[in-house]
């Protein structure tokens, strides 16, 4: 039995002995005295009487704290969510039975709310407030009661065959650490952003430059950081099957079956989305282990091991090639918690986190009588005659959904494409079959024949320290699409005598 201060005149007694892991802990108060009890109590050096909040203020937010602790302590249904606020109470109210009536109707069905979003539906709820009025004397704690720490998945999560990860000790086990060293991979502090040591950070960086002086940031992870992502991606992400739409980084798709649904349409929508990586925040990954069924603490770490806040001195330094409102707008992105465009996890949360926006416009397109199919940020629309009529007031439809679920359109991207023009998705033709583009074809055959003529090395521009394997990926990617023409660069390929 341990002895605890919490205030002025204000102790509790914490029972310990018998409580196993996932049982519910509790606090118990003697007497309302010594609850009520508002001693002098001493300062201390440093402190004022403006520092310290007023003892009525205090009080208020403990109730509130104790019980969202209740309601968010196990099973959400009514009679149980009513048991365990009478087990705080000390007595039973009757206007706990239409408060958890209205919680689960708040919260019922949706991902399992955090417990400062749980004091905030308290601290707004009118009834709450009534009854708190009505009988400010007589509501007092008298048990604390917390959640158990087990996962509760939704019941969609059945068919997922994801660890159960019940607290911050079996995720730091699973992992292969110990808590200190999963608290240092998952940053919360933001560590990495405040330091500027090498040392303190878990990746490296890279600023490649686009089109009309836009940038991409590269952030690499480390190696470490690196196989506790793909750890994570292995026995969670891949386990959760994303919107049959998606076709970018799910095994057993790829960029063919991504405009297969697109071939041979009278018109064809295409459009591209900015910023596509850094605009999935902290904040919505951590919600996303939450809706998997973790508890608040594990999903915080999930999140923080897939997440990257961009330490400001990568940004000193930069080329004059790069628009200063690029740059700008890059800093705004990168400086809170994002998905890093590099780590192994990132694709895979970002196409689970979009399954209702895809859920939106699959039935969009279906109410226009066309197809979609979405490679990453790439969208892709098509259809016949019906369609073709209204396809410019249909994009503006598309973007104030993407607007909606925070995305922005990459406008400059956007393209109508009629049959009478070529129409081509992520770099291949689709008017009347998957095709490389000819201009593709030809340079890739005219570097093949140069190698067999002049050998490999005059036509390794770039200094590739693997060309031969670039080279065999890029006829590889020619056969998945046309058979033919892969076949042919096949032949001239095999010509090609590599040094030993």
């Amino acid at each position: 039995m341990l002895q605890a201060w919490l205030g002025p005149g204000f102790r509790a007694w914490l029972g310990l002995s018998g409580v196993t892991p996932g049982e519910l802990e509790w606090l118990g108060f003697s007497s309302r005295e010594r609850l009520c009890a508002s001693g002098a109590g001493l300062l201390t050096q440093g402190q004022t009487r403006w520092s310290i909040l007023p003892w009525s203020i205090m009080q208020d937010s403990f109730l509130l704290g104790a019980l969202a602790q209740a309601l968010l302590a196990g099973e959400p249904r009514v009679e149980l969510l009513v048991y365990r606020c009478s087990r705080t109470l000390g007595k039973s109210w009757r206007w706990t039975g239409t408060l958890a009536e209205r919680y689960l109707r708040t919260f019922g069905t949706g991902t399992r709310p955090r417990h400062r979003d749980v004091v905030r539906f308290l601290r707004d709820d009118a009834g709450f407030q009534r009854a708190r009025s009505n009988y400010s004397d007589e509501l007092l704690v008298s048990e604390l009661l917390t959640a158990p720490q087990q996962m509760q998945p939704p019941a969609a999560a059945g068919a997922w065959d994801i660890p159960a990860i019940d607290s911050l000790g079996d995720l730091a086990k699973w992992l292969g650490l110990d808590p200190g060293e999963l608290r240092w991979f998952a940053d919360l502090k933001a560590l990495g952003y405040q330091k500027t040591g090498e040392q303190f950070r878990h990746y490296h960086y890279r600023i490649l430059a686009k089109r009309f002086g836009s940038l991409r940031l590269i952030e690499a992870p480390k190696p470490r950081l690196k196989e506790l992502q793909r750890q994570v991606l292995l026995w969670i992400l891949e386990k959760i099957s994303p919107h049959p739409a998606v076709h970018g980084f799910v095994k057993g798709r790829s960029i063919k079956t991504f405009v297969a649904p697109q071939v041979g349409q009278r018109v064809v929508l295409r459009m591209d989305l900015r910023d596509f990586f850094p605009t999935f925040g902290g904040v919505r990954i951590q919600n996303l282990y939450r809706t998997v069924g973790y508890p608040e603490a594990v999903a915080d770490l999930l999140g923080g091991i897939c997440t990257n806040v961009t330490p400001r001195d990568v940004w000193n330094g930069i080329g004059a090639d790069f628009g200063p409102a690029y740059v700008g707008e890059a800093r705004r992105l990168h400086v809170r918690p994002h998905l890093p465009q590099g780590a192994p996890t990132s694709p895979a949360l970002a196409n689970i986190s979009c399954y209702r926006l895809d859920c939106r416009l699959s039935a969009l397109a279906e109410s226009a009588s066309a197809s979609y199919t979405r490679y990453a940020d790439d969208l892709a629309f098509s259809g016949g005659e019906e369609f073709e009529k209204g396809v410019e007031r249909f994009g503006l439809h598309v973007a104030a959904v993407l607007l909606e679920e925070g995305f922005r359109v990459n406008h400059r991207k956007t393209r109508v494409m009629r049959q009478g023009v070529r129409q081509h998705l992520a770099g291949l033709v689709t008017n009347q079959r998957p095709n490389i583009v000819r201009r593709d074809f030809d340079r890739l055959k005219a570097v093949l024949t140069n190698c067999v003529r002049m050998g490999p090395e005059s036509q390794n521009r770039e200094e590739r320290q693997r060309f031969r394997s670039h080279l065999e990926g890029r006829v590889a990617f020619v056969e998945m699409i046309s058979t033919g023409k892969g076949r042919r660069l096949r032949a001239i390929f095999e010509r090609i005598r590599w040094p030993e």
